[in-house]
């Protein structure tokens, strides 16, 4: 029997296994990647940048399909078309009317934008994508502003490299420890947008003064945007609420503790909290508790217990034994169990890496996500530090007195965002 014909698949890593059951209206799972360039898009030579870039990521091309017991990805013959931007940010991408790949490419004057579905990659992954998008395009866009020969991608891997699903190649049984229980966190209950509707709020901010601020306390910029972030919620909760502790839910690279350059997700998340009914609120009590928080949970061996604790759910012989409508069922409870120990996320994607001679082209980059609660994205590039917030909620309260905060510590923020004048930030 010829097989040459049958379409390769692969199977979802075990981040990715989840998203697909709980996947909502309210939330699409689907993040944005920005690259806001110096002069407008050309949508031609996008085009053809993005049909040399998928070349490098076969992956892309793939859809999502359901089997008997897990979805699985399978290689498609759909082509990636870059499109002009006109629907809100992060709408589904899957499940949708009809089968499509896992990603879009837009443009709108002079940015650049992908959106990604999260079974199909995490931030870094996403962002190497993006990255070479962007590489590809201006070098068809301004071949004359490169020597010869043309400058390399920061990021190198081979395909074998970027299609590994490195959960599995460093997955190792656990010695019968479990995860620890999250106690109930303060949830934000406010008004909400209608679906597939988001607040973006986005703060821009020199990065030395970000990083002087932060080092001035002796701790990193992560855990300085953690500590004002729970201290912003705390600023909007009601008394009777404040018993709860505020937990912010913080997604780990884990390729900064495996060698790994997998284009797939591979990525752990750990919990910070702080309970102000038990500490003073300022700054510096609220940093100490984050600093030690970090500490505690960013060793080499309590990320390999959890990324193992994780992976042992997937390996467990009665679980892949259950058909997948049940296992829907059983990963959505789970999901709502566990948003119950979480008040907002923040990601610290870190510094994006692009050629020297290309970055005098290149004005920003800015990342944010599809949000059932609050959510903050952030990276840097230039010397610009961009804090995006993606909100379900109408009134953006919280995020003007985040970006107050940092005000106050000295810190120039300038701030863009989507909402209508009608819209209430306040």
């Amino acid at each position: 029997m010829n097989n040459r014909n049958i379409p390769p698949w692969w199977t979802l890593d075990n981040a990715a296994k989840i998203f697909p059951s709980t996947g909502s209206a309210h939330d699409s799972k689907v993040f944005r990647f920005v690259c806001e360039l110096r002069e407008p898009v050309d949508p031609q030579l996008l085009q053809d940048a993005l049909d040399k870039t998928v070349e490098r990521f076969p992956m892309y091309r793939s859809v999502m399909k359901r089997g008997w017991f897990w979805y699985y990805l399978e290689d498609s013959p759909l082509p990636a078309r870059v499109r002009r931007e006109e629907l809100p940010p992060c709408c589904p991408i899957y499940p949708s009317v009809r089968r499509s790949l896992l990603f879009r490419v837009l443009y709108y004057r002079r940015r650049i934008s992908l959106e990604v579905y999260h079974a199909l990659t995490d931030g870094t992954g996403a962002l190497n994508f993006l990255c070479a998008l962007v590489y590809e395009y201006l070098l068809l866009r301004c071949p004359d502003e490169f020597p010869r020969p043309v400058p390399a991608l920061p990021y190198d891997a081979s395909q074998s490299q970027r299609q590994a699903d490195s959960f599995q190649k460093y997955y190792e049984k656990p010695a019968g420890r479990s995860m620890e229980r999250s106690p109930a966190a303060y949830q934000i209950r406010r008004e909400r947008l209608p679906r597939n509707h988001l607040a973006i709020l986005e703060g821009q901010m020199p990065l030395d003064q970000v990083l002087a601020c932060a080092r001035e306390r002796g701790v990193t910029l992560t855990e300085l945007m953690t500590a004002v972030f729970l201290r912003a919620i705390h600023a909007g909760m009601r008394v009777r609420d404040r018993k709860k502790p505020v937990v912010i839910t913080i997604p780990v690279n884990l390729r900064n503790y495996f060698p790994s350059k997998s284009a797939r997700n591979f990525f752990a998340t750990i919990n910070v909290g702080y309970d102000f009914s038990k500490g003073e609120d300022s700054l510096e009590a609220v940093l100490k508790e984050v600093r030690r928080s970090f500490r505690k949970n960013l060793t080499e061996e309590k990320i390999r217990e959890r990324m193992n604790a994780l992976c042992a759910l997937e390996h467990s012989v009665p679980l892949r034994l259950v058909p997948l409508p049940l296992k829907d069922v059983i990963l959505r409870i789970a999901n709502m169990i566990a948003a119950q120990g979480v008040t907002a996320s923040f990601s610290n994607i870190g510094k994006v890496s692009m050629p020297k001679e290309m970055e005098k082209l290149i004005h920003l980059f800015s990342v944010f996500a599809s949000a059932g609660m609050l959510q903050a994205c952030a990276c840097s590039f230039g010397g610009v530090y961009a804090v995006s917030f993606a909100s379900p909620y109408r009134v953006c309260e919280t995020e003007r007195v985040f970006f107050r905060e940092l005000t106050q510590l000295g810190i120039k923020v300038v701030l863009t965002t989507n909402l209508p004048p009608e819209m209430e930030v306040r």
